[in-house]
């Protein structure tokens, strides 16, 4: 330690100094705090305003008019997506962690504030005339080697970009869940409705016609056992509908109530693309290399080097400069030191081997999340063109079915055939369409399965979420 001894007189001028250079440093930082500000939650009435959430909330229509590009008397894909990214909960949670992310990218950033010791010391034996105490004031103010704040910036800026994309991810799951609600209103509830009435009808006729001795009591014991299957079948679809909805409702943040009277359009979602208008095998392969998950997993591979190259810097002990004042005996000295942590017994070796291995683990995600979409890209794509080509044989079916029923019809017309067989050709057209509505419920999911893989639509606008959704969702809600 140094010393220089200060003359007598200039004692109090060095105190006054002293004392201006640390209320210089106490006001800006006492000024500087960030007040507490409660934020109570009442559970109570955070579920009286998730149950009276709907469709027709004025603030929900004008920032989905806002974000989907003006306003629409129908809810179509688009609408309904943007209204389930208003207040969805798994979206809420994936803002919240990228806020949390980015606000640690801040404290990664901050520089080491300088440390203030006093001291005082009491000399019994001091000389006659002059002050029994020593009083010491030193500043410490670490310096950081070795590169350890730019490494640790490095580390939250790439959690924050992780962060951002699991968000981007979690927005498109949510237009995802849409999609296949939406498509679930597609089961054939209204072929198999008219399916059911034609072969009630049939039945009627039939047992009309053994009661004269006309027709044989087996095949009317057949077309009964027919009519329960086909209202089993008819049941089923009620039911299919009815969850649909109840999805749909669940994926908007709304009770099932408030989606009645609502105008739904499935124009999205009732016409497959055909295969030779999909983007190309390269583009969608491209459009891998995007996938919020992909880069996800690549930012938390950033992350990992980062921080391995953090723990390397650590090897290198950091620095404390500690220039203070002295008084003693009635005289001020200055004093400076200097301290650093020496690196005798270790040198960092175990954070070292776990960031290596860290870094290496993220490295094969990265290879597992490519090799995972290069996988639901091929099977998606195969499995849409087989669920083209049954959409097609039901659609040729169904015209087969139709050419049925006008025979029949032209032939009871002629007089050489009777009602029941006209309701047997209808009942076999309808059966027809509900298995054309299943074939295309069918397309729609392998579709939706299709950009799932790419994380894109296949058709229109690309979705992007996060860069248009801002700050007013988060006043709307709060």
């Amino acid at each position: 330690m140094k010393e220089a001894a200060v003359r007598p007189e200039g004692i109090h001028r060095t105190g006054q100094r002293a004392f201006r250079v640390l209320a210089a440093m106490l006001v800006p930082w006492v000024l500087g705090c960030v007040p507490y500000t409660p934020k109570p939650l009442d559970p109570a009435a955070t579920q009286a305003r998730l149950e009276r959430r709907s469709l027709s909330d004025p603030q929900l229509v004008a920032w989905v008019d806002a974000h989907a590009g003006g306003a629409a008397h129908s809810w179509d894909l688009d609408r309904l997506t943007w209204a389930a990214l208003y207040d969805n909960a798994d979206v809420r949670v994936a803002r919240a962690h990228w806020e949390t992310a980015r606000a640690e990218a801040i404290t990664a950033g901050a520089l080491p504030n300088p440390q203030l010791d006093t001291s005082f010391e009491y000399n019994r034996d001091a000389p006659q005339g002059t002050s029994p105490w020593t009083r010491g004031l030193s500043l410490g103010i670490p310096i950081e080697t070795g590169g350890k704040r730019a490494a640790r910036i490095a580390v939250a800026v790439a959690d924050a970009e992780q962060a951002r994309l699991e968000y981007a991810d979690a927005a498109w799951h949510q237009r995802q869940q849409v999609r296949a609600a939406l498509a679930g209103l597609l089961v054939p509830a209204d072929a198999l409705r008219e399916q059911e009435a034609a072969q009630a009808e049939r039945v009627r006729l039939m047992q009309r016609r053994v009661e004269l001795g006309l027709a044989a009591r087996p095949d009317f014991t057949q077309a009964r056992l027919t009519l329960q299957t086909i209202a089993g079948q008819a049941a089923d679809a009620r039911r299919e509908a009815s969850e649909s909805r109840a999805a749909l409702a669940a994926a908007l943040g709304v009770p099932v109530d408030a989606l009645a009277g609502v105008d739904i359009a499935l124009a999205a979602v009732d016409t497959p693309v055909p295969l030779d208008r999909l983007p190309a095998r390269d583009a969608q392969r491209q459009a891998l290399l995007h996938r919020p998950d992909v880069l996800a997993a690549l930012a938390s591979y950033q992350a990992a080097e980062a921080a391995l190259r953090l723990e390397i810097a650590k090897q290198y002990p950091d620095v404390t400069i500690s220039p203070g004042l002295l008084w003693e005996a009635g005289e001020a000295k200055w004093t400076l030191g200097l301290s650093l942590v020496l690196p005798l017994l270790n040198r960092n070796q175990g954070p070292i081997a776990d960031a290596l291995a860290k870094r290496k683990e993220a490295a094969a995600q990265v290879l597992q999340a490519q090799a995972g979409a290069l996988a639901e890209l091929e099977q998606a794509r195969a499995g849409y063109a087989a669920a083209l080509d049954a959409l097609q044989q039901a659609e040729g079916q169904v015209r087969s079915a139709g050419q049925l029923v006008a025979v029949a019809q032209r032939s009871l017309a002629a007089g050489q055939g009777i009602r029941s067989d006209v309701l047997g050709a209808q009942v076999e057209l309808a059966s027809a369409q509900a298995r054309r509505a299943r074939a295309l419920m069918q397309a729609e999911d392998r579709l939706g399965a299709l950009e799932d893989a790419m994380r894109t639509p296949v058709a229109g606008a690309p979705f992007a979420p996060v860069d248009a959704i801002n700050a007013s969702n988060e006043e709307a809600v709060q």
